[in-house]
This record gives structure tokens, C-alpha cells and sequence, in this order.
């Protein structure tokens, strides 16, 4: 049998990372204009906040598309 997920499901995987890298640069923007003080919140919470963004980025799309890799034949 084809394990291979439909057109449909990889369509849907694809779109929900790329929306997670959109989402992760937004939240490192928000993170610099914090840092900035354009946003009168604690500079920690703007670090922070910057970091969960990077990981978003970098990080989890690898770890999505690892766990939603297609196994070998």
C-alpha cells in the first residue's frame, strides 16, 4: 500500500508551517518593538517574547516536518 499522504493533507501540513514561520517573524518584531520601548511593556518580556518567536522560525517547522515525514518504503 501507499502510505504517502493525499495532495490535500501535505497542502495543509505545508501551509500550517509556513503559517508558524509567518507567526514566529511577527512575534520577533513585536519582541524588538519592545525592546525599543515603541510598546511600553518590561524589556524582559520583549527578550523573551523574541525567543519563542525565534524557535518558531527555526525550530519547529524542522520538527513538524520531521514528525510528518513520510516513512521510508
Amino acid at each position: 500500500m501507499d502510505d504517502r499522504p493525499s495532495d490535500d493533507v501535505a497542502r495543509n501540513r505545508w501551509m500550517v508551517i509556513n503559517a508558524l514561520r509567518v507567526g514566529g517573524v511577527v512575534m520577533v518584531l513585536v519582541g524588538l518593538m519592545i525592546v525599543r520601548q515603541v510598546i511600553s511593556v518590561d524589556a524582559w518580556a520583549g527578550y523573551v517574547i523574541g525567543a519563542v518567536g525565534l524557535a518558531d522560525v527555526f525550530l519547529v517547522p524542522l520538527m513538524l516536518a520531521r514528525k510528518w515525514r513520510t516513512p521510508p518504503e
